[in-house]
């Protein structure tokens, strides 16, 4: 085995590594361009717990901002995902993740279910900047590391439970601020909890920017939300 590919699993079970240095630990051992590592499915919420540098976060926020893209049909299938050139052959049923994907320089992502016993715990996602295929003994490789991470991310999701400020404290990823920015817009206007996410999702959308980002201007103030009539504004 690789040495890098022996770095990764050691990184990834080791208590001493920090979640947010885990993406560039599985880059060395694939390397092929950008790695992220995301959580979501039943246990925890939706959120990058690593990413190997700022191309693999923003194609990451971008999946979980509109819930689909490679990401979440690995994990659906429960089987890796391989798309070679997703500008030349997009996949038609992520239409929303292909059109907000053509603003950053990625080409090919190739997605790897984080599963543990019955529960569907996230992805690793590998990002390339041009066309390219994996060889079979890298899709072996970065499979075996996602199951290696189901462990960690199902530790990381009940110590979420148990000790949810640390745990936010110590990720630069987390996504903790989209729910609060969902709990000021119900304050700001008399909507469904759902229906709030769905407007910051919107917003972020139309803005081309990131769920995150509305979520800090909603926080700050910077952006809220009025009702004129039966129309919803935002207002700066």
């Amino acid at each position: 085995m690789d040495d890098a590919v022996k770095r990764a699993f050691r990184a990834i079970r080791s208590f001493d590594v920090p979640d947010d240095e885990l993406g560039e630990s599985i880059r060395q051992a694939v390397p092929l361009g950008s790695v992220s590592v995301s959580s979501f499915g039943v246990l925890g919420t939706n959120e990058t717990v690593s990413a190997s540098d700022d191309t693999a976060l923003r194609v990451d926020e971008i999946q979980l901002d509109l819930t689909e893209g490679p990401c979440w049909a690995a994990l659906s299938r429960r089987n890796p995902v391989l798309e070679g050139d997703i500008v030349q052959h997009p996949n038609s049923d992520w239409p929303a993740f292909n059109e907000a994907a053509l603003e950053v320089p990625v080409r090919a992502v190739f997605a790897f279910p984080i599963v543990f016993g019955p529960f569907p715990l996230g992805a690793v996602d590998l990002y390339a900047s041009e066309p390219t295929d994996l060889e079979h003994e890298q899709v072996e490789i970065a499979a075996a590391l996602a199951t290696a991470m189901g462990r960690r991310v199902l530790r990381r999701a009940v110590h979420t439970v148990e000790d949810e400020d640390a745990l936010v404290d110590r990720n630069p990823f987390s996504r903790r601020v989209v729910h609060q920015a969902t709990g000021v817009v119900l304050a700001q206007l008399d909507i469904t909890p759902d229906d709030a996410t769905l407007l910051i999702q919107g917003h972020a959308f139309a803005r081309k920017t990131s769920m995150r980002q509305v979520a800090e201007e909603i926080i700050s103030g910077a952006v809220r939300f009025e009702r004129h009539g039966g129309l919803i504004e935002d207002v700066r």
